[in-house]
């Protein structure tokens, strides 16, 4: 290039930075002109006068939503038994749940074979002085000992007292004896740093091998540390978190919320920074880089998680409620509002994320649910083929109502349907196969055997062309039009085994939300939020994002051919029920995720088509399956569902809490 033409060049990038600085400008003096009306206006008195009215109104705006979320008044009366029995259990968990005097002595004396050193990173700012105290009180209450307290604080000259606390808290927890290292170490900032920076100093100052993360106005549980110690002993946790709860009036026992989590789960992760408090890692899995980084402050704890669990070899859930999250203004805890910003960091991390595992062209998308609880729609690769297998017995009516539907509402158009006929009887079955041959999309084969739901799709599998097998009961009937494209993004993925759709009862009643191992009289398996509204936000937001759950049902379920084939397609063993939750299990036991997607919604007439397993022959075979079913998979049974919370009942489907005893 000629000396003219980078002079050409440069004056050209010269005049688009000029314009840009002038829009630049006007934007600021639009926003300058913005805050003083504002200004003006909030001095009016009629605007002062109007306060309790405004906040009157916002309320009923907020409860009205959550008036509809729940559905109808069916689903209200159950939000408020639900809420009545969370109260009750709430008694659990707050400082009932402390150890006694005899808990702390054990746990004080406990000799771990590596006595690991935590080292527990606070970024102050202007900390009020009852939280700040609290803070550092749990902390010293600790009944596992071997930790260090690294405090940086950024506060201003007003908010000295930060600092004058800290040291007198340090002065009283000097090393009387020569054998422990100073334990609370303080340092004042020149200026404030943000939340990311000043906890990166906090950072430079610890010598533990494991790192800890705690909020300046948080309480930690006094067994904390002793509970990590443990985990890190005897699981080899290199990452490790645990339940928590919101609080308010500077009592743990006044609890908002309580989120009871499940173990570590990428695809509920992606979604939604489920993990949150009280994270701590092995040093190493920093390898070099930044605990935050200060362009996704706001969301910096949801980056560092996504990066460090992708490092961690042996992540660790604790499910016991060892963290407590003060609600105040302000505070994320009391609502997002107070940080919207936090939205696109958030969005901006999971995207870093996504790319660092090789995806492309996927959207990010806010749901209903929150604003940081992600609908994230993943790149479909080609265009393979899905062979849609339904077994048919009879049942004209609804085996046409299901086909119908896919065939008129499917967005998706590379797929075949295959029928596998099993005795049927009835003439009108028998002249509405004749009338879908002509239809080249829809093939009907013949199983000429008893009944046996399993045998009967594996017959239809094998006649099956496509690349994905999408089983799907007779007594469907599709919702959502791009239902296929979100099951197929999530079947495509390598570390995907099955897929599994959001199935209605015919009032909207939710059928099929994910399967929960353990759950019901029989002890087999259940539907989590089983019988709630379609409007429903669910358990912590659950019914609005994609996450990994042990099984889906068979009566919507997507997974690739070649996985189908590899653990043996359905156990012929289980002839009518628990098969699915088997292949799941199946495919779990090869290490692969089942993914339960809200996104691909069908109405499910369940039973419609053979009745219910609750009497005579029926009661008897199911019976039978269950206690099968129980002996195969009894060490998964016994370990429990890593994607529900122990602390959770198995005698109810709406995530209830145990009332009588507690994992703590």
């Amino acid at each position: 290039m000629e000396i003219t033409d980078y002079k050409a060049a440069y004056e050209k990038e010269h005049i688009k930075c000029a314009d840009l600085a002038e829009r630049v400008a006007e934007l600021e003096e639009k926003n300058e002109e913005l805050n003083y009306k504002l200004g003006r206006i909030k001095k009016n008195p009629i605007w002062k006068l109007s306060g309790p009215l405004r906040r009157l109104m916002h309320y009923c705006i907020r409860q009205g939503n959550r008036i509809k979320n729940c559905g109808n008044l069916k689903g209200i009366a159950a939000k408020l038994k639900y809420k009545e029995r969370e109260r009750e259990a709430m008694k659990q968990f707050g400082t009932a749940g402390f150890p006694d005097q005899e808990s702390r002595r054990s746990q004080r004396e406990t000799v771990f074979p590596n006595r690991v050193r935590f080292s527990i990173l606070v970024p102050l700012y202007n900390t009020p002085k009852g939280f700040l105290t609290a803070m550092l009180d749990s902390v010293a209450d600790q009944t596992y000992e071997n930790w260090e307290l690294c405090l940086a604080d950024g506060s201003d000259e007003a908010h000295a007292y930060v600092g004058e606390i800290c040291q007198e808290y340090a002065r009283r927890d000097r090393p009387e004896d020569g054998r422990l290292q100073q334990r609370i170490v303080y340092r004042r900032l020149e200026e404030n740093e943000g939340i990311s920076g000043n906890t990166n100093r906090c950072l430079a100052m610890a010598t533990g091998e494991y790192i800890g993360l705690l909020d300046h106005d948080d309480i930690l549980h006094p067994s904390v540390l002793y509970e990590y110690a443990r985990a890190i002993n005897e699981q080899g946790a290199d990452y490790i978190y645990c339940d928590e709860a919101t609080f308010r009036d500077n009592d743990v026992n006044q609890m908002l919320t309580m989120h009871f989590k499940p173990d570590f789960a990428i695809d509920n992760l992606r979604a939604n920074n489920y993990i949150c408090h009280f994270s701590v890692f092995r040093r190493e899995l920093l390898e070099g880089d930044e605990l935050f980084r200060s362009k996704y402050d706001g969301s910096q704890d949801h980056d560092m998680i996504l990066r460090l669990t992708d490092r961690a070899k042996k992540v660790v859930h604790v499910p016991k409620l060892l963290y407590y999250w003060r609600s105040h203004a302000g505070s994320v805890a009391s609502g997002i509002q107070a940080k919207s910003y936090a939205v696109e960091a958030a969005r901006g991390a999971v995207a870093e994320h996504l790319r660092k595992h090789g995806f492309r062209h996927f959207k990010i998308t806010s749901t209903r649910a929150f604003e940081t609880i992600f609908k994230i729609s993943y790149q479909i690769i080609g265009s393979p083929k899905i062979s849609i297998v339904i077994a048919n017995k009879d049942h004209e009516a609804d085996l046409r109502r299901c086909i119908s539907s896919v065939l008129e509402k499917s967005t998706y158009d590379n797929y075949e349907i295959i029928v596998a006929e099993n005795n049927s009887e009835t003439q009108e079955i028998w002249k509405y196969y004749r009338e879908l041959e002509k239809n080249e999309k829809v093939r009907v084969i013949r199983y000429e055997g008893a009944f046996n739901y399993s045998a009967v799709n594996n017959l239809g599998v094998r006649e099956a062309d496509g690349d994905y097998i999408l089983l799907l009961n007779n007594d469907t009937q599709v919702i959502t039009v791009n239902w296929m494209e979100e099951l197929l993004m999530y079947a495509q993925r390598e570390d995907v085994g099955a897929v599994g759709a959001k199935l209605y009862y015919g009032d909207r009643i939710i059928q099929h939300a994910g399967v929960v191992l353990g759950l019901g009289a029989h002890r087999t398996a259940g539907h989590s939020h089983y019988k709630q509204h379609r409007e429903n936000l669910g358990y912590m937001g659950r019914l609005c994002y994609a996450q990994n759950v042990s099984a889906v049902t068979g009566a919507c379920l997507m997974v690739s051919r070649e996985l189908y084939e590899r653990v043996g397609g359905l156990d012929e063993a289980f002839a009518v029920s628990l098969n699915d939750v088997d292949f799941c299990l199946k495919l779990r036991e090869q290490g692969y995720l089942n993914v339960f997607t809200p996104f691909a919604e069908l109405y499910h007439f369940e039973s419609v088509s053979r009745g219910l397993d609750d009497q005579g022959e029926r009661a008897r075979r199911y019976d039978e399956e269950s206690a099968r079913f129980r002996e195969k998979w009894r060490e998964a049974l016994a370990k429990g569902d890593p994607y529900y919370n122990p602390n959770f009942s198995l005698d109810r489907s709406d995530f209830s809490l145990k009332m009588e005893q507690s994992v703590i």
